[in-house]
């Protein structure tokens, strides 16, 4: 049975890509973020991300009739009769905790969340609503429309009907998954992140460049990005609260976050998002430039 409606809260980088697919797969949306600004720029997003997927890859369909399934809206009661909800709140507890506790008394008791998070624990996050068997994780990868595979996580008291429900749903979205069990990081951040951070070190200690930090990696082992403009794409800031998160979780100095990226957060460099990180992607840019850092 198909699932129809779904609500995706948080109207950042990933929460517009979830909002997208879903939206080109046939699914009605409601879309929520704290206010109409924000909102506004999201439905301007998924239009440039809609017509770039017409230019460059296969037909993403027509752009009016899969807006037209997106409700942008401020009000979480508007997911009273939610089926999914795919939570994409910013990676700070506090925030994504209140969000549980609002949708928890909201939507029906059949409602599975999906905690789109880079590190934090599915069990913490189940362990803040009346129906943790009916909570999962679902790591999206960046840009969702086009990327293949999600990371589902089981958390403690994640139920077999809820990751079968989970897994067909992502097949309704024209995703492939595997599962994986709860743990800080999961599979993918807790090697990814470890990577990007490292290569943060390398950079601030001057063995190379941006650039070539980058061109090693696509040269040497065919990645198609290099972990630096990795960062940029899924966000600076996103890369300190998950490291910082890793950190917290193992207690172990591995995942100490390096000084340069906590410079770079407290400067506003925080990457594609913004314009600026580790390149400069501003429109006066005539070409992706690296920008000075140290």
């Amino acid at each position: 049975m198909k699932i129809q409606s779904v609500g995706v809260i948080g109207a950042g980088t990933m929460g517009i890509g979830v909002a997208q697919n879903l939206a080109q797969t046939g699914h009605q949306v409601t879309l929520i973020d704290i206010s109409e600004q924000i909102l506004e720029r999201a439905q301007v997003e998924i239009r440039h991300g809609l017509r770039l997927q017409n230019f460059f890859a296969t037909r993403a369909g027509n752009t009016t009739e899969i807006l037209a399934r997106i409700n942008f809206s401020t009000d979480y009661q508007l997911l009273d009769q939610a089926e999914f909800v795919v939570e994409n709140a910013t990676e700070k507890w506090d925030i994504k905790q209140n969000i549980y506790h609002q949708i928890d008394r909201i939507c029906p008791p059949k409602t599975i969340f999906a905690a789109n998070t880079s590190a934090i624990s599915i069990t913490r996050f189940a362990g803040n609503t009346n129906r943790p068997d009916k909570v999962i994780g679902m790591h999206f990868m960046n840009p969702v429309p086009i990327k293949p595979m999600v990371e589902l996580i089981r958390g403690y008291h994640t139920s077999d009907t809820t990751i079968e429900t989970a897994q067909e749903f992502l097949t309704q979205m024209g995703k492939d998954s595997i599962v994986v069990n709860d743990a800080p990081g999961f599979v993918t951040n807790r090697v990814m992140m470890l990577t990007i951070n490292e290569a943060i070190f390398i950079l601030q200690e001057g063995t190379a460049s941006v650039s070539e930090i980058d061109r090693l990696f696509k040269g040497c082992f065919g990645h198609k990005m290099g972990p630096l403009e990795t960062a940029d794409l899924i966000g600076l800031d996103t890369i300190l609260y998950s490291i910082e998160v890793l950190y917290d979780s193992f207690n172990d100095g591995k995942y100490r976050p390096c000084p340069l990226l906590k410079k770079m957060v407290d400067a506003g460099l925080h990457g594609r998002k913004n314009g600026r990180g580790f390149y400069n992607y501003s429109q006066t840019a005539k070409v992706k430039q690296t920008v000075k850092v140290a």
